[in-house]
């Protein structure tokens, strides 16, 4: 009798899942093998369709409706969001990225969210063709520590959806950004890369690869599990540039669970930040910054362990030269088909004697170290450098004040220019050669 139950039990299960399958299989088809027009161009969404629901979270798209959309649609008209302008006056071999200092003061814990700016989506720098190897040689060791998707969720094909849009969202915003360095092929749906002279089918890889193989920066995928109470969870993603842990260990956390660590998280911002993440539309993405005072330029370090250890003395032979600023400068935006959000960083490294001609910078990080949080400033582990940076900085605050670019007794706040400083555009074009 037991075998029987099972029979038909297995039988009603697959006659309830059948049409998902059918319609996963077409979406999936439809993606990889998408027909040109007659005239040679791709198949681009110029108008929402009627019969489309408005953007998520409001009405999320079911598998039928993003299935009927067909393949590489216009992600402006979805999200509302424009593509980028061309940058025809970059040249990648000079290219320096902005320099965010995402410095405040009062420092406590908050999201400090502003309006992302379309241009800056994915900015690329003279870095990359080495950091690119850089990353795949810390790929070939690590592997499912820096690639991995969780689909144990409510919904598992949204996940491959999200990676999916992801992958074409990339691809239309550097051919539209960087025209000189990269063109996608409508006929035979290849993307090519100029920078390092290479091709790529695009519908015959995991969209998580290309991505990683295209653009030096981390992505990170959370979407709502209906089966956690609606929680965000990291369900997908590709982390080459964190310090201290890795993918393998917060893949198919829920965001509560990924920042339990950080000081006054669960208290001033978990219950803020899901509420944010649950309505946030696709037309109001966002960007912040961290940052970090560190010894050279670790872009990976596995471990947390070992790392905190290594943060736990101060070293003497630290020289001014050896410290570094590291800013991971984030994005976070909804994907509009699949309803996740995509959370990407690219980490930053700046000489920390850049600070000396950035008007206010040295007395503002020196005001943040001496009488910041220091909850934060403990997890952020600068006390291990702080024997080098804080005398330097204060004789780059006396040096502005000769200089009469900054005031002696002057308050101490965030610069009106934040994330920037006040005239960092000219250095930053001079530095480039443009």
């Amino acid at each position: 009798m037991l075998e029987y139950t099972s029979i038909y039990v297995l039988s009603a299960s697959f006659l309830v899942g059948l049409p998902f399958a059918v319609l996963l299989y077409a979406y999936i088809n439809s993606r990889r093998s998408p027909k040109p027009n007659r005239d040679g161009t791709l198949r681009i969404l110029k108008e929402k369709s009627p019969n489309l629901p408005p953007a998520y979270p409001l009405k999320a798209y079911t598998l039928a409706q993003i299935t009927s959309i067909g393949p590489f649609p216009c992600y402006a008209t979805l999200t509302g969001v424009p593509l980028p302008e061309p940058y025809h006056a970059f040249d990648i071999k000079t290219a320096k990225p902005r320099p965010y200092r995402p410095f405040r003061w009062a420092y406590h814990q908050t999201m400090s969210l502003t309006r992302l700016e379309p241009n800056w989506w994915l900015e690329l720098e003279d870095t990359y063709s080495t950091r690119l190897l850089q990353r795949s040689q810390i790929l070939q060791k690590y592997k499912t520590k820096i690639i991995d998707r969780h689909l144990n969720i409510s919904n598992p094909w949204r996940v491959e959806v999200a990676c999916q849009e992801l992958m074409e969202m990339v691809i239309q915003f550097l051919c539209s950004r960087y025209p000189q360095y990269f063109h996608f092929d409508t006929s035979k749906f290849v993307f090519l890369n100029r920078i390092l002279g290479r091709e790529f089918e695009v519908y015959k890889m995991d969209p998580l690869d290309f991505v990683f193989q295209n653009v030096p920066e981390d992505f990170a995928i959370v979407m709502p599990d209906d089966g956690r109470g609606g929680k965000y969870v990291f369900v997908a993603g590709m982390i080459c540039s964190s310090v201290g842990w890795d993918l393998g260990e917060k893949i198919g956390k829920a965001l509560g669970e990924i920042h339990g660590v950080v000081p006054e998280y669960k208290e001033k911002m978990e219950r803020s930040m899901d509420r944010y993440f649950s309505k946030l539309t696709t037309d109001k993405p966002i960007q912040r910054g961290s940052w970090d005072i560190v010894v050279g330029e670790p872009l990976f370090v596995c471990g947390g362990e070992k790392f905190n250890k290594r943060r736990s003395g101060q070293d003497h032979n630290i020289k001014e030269e050896d410290l570094t600023l590291r800013v991971d400068w984030q994005t976070l935006r909804r994907l509009p088909l699949s309803g996740g959000i995509v959370f990407n960083y690219k980490a930053l490294f700046t000489p920390v004697k850049e600070f000396e001609d950035e008007p206010g910078v040295p007395a503002l990080v020196e005001k943040v170290l001496r009488e910041g949080n220091k909850k934060i400033l403990e997890y952020k582990g600068t006390w291990h450098v702080e024997h080098v940076v804080l005398p330097m900085l204060e004789r780059m605050k006396r040096r502005q004040v000769e200089m009469g670019v900054w005031e002696e007794g002057k308050e101490v706040r965030t610069l009106e220019e934040s994330p920037f400083y006040r005239g960092w555009e000219e250095k930053w074009r001079n530095q480039q050669e443009f």
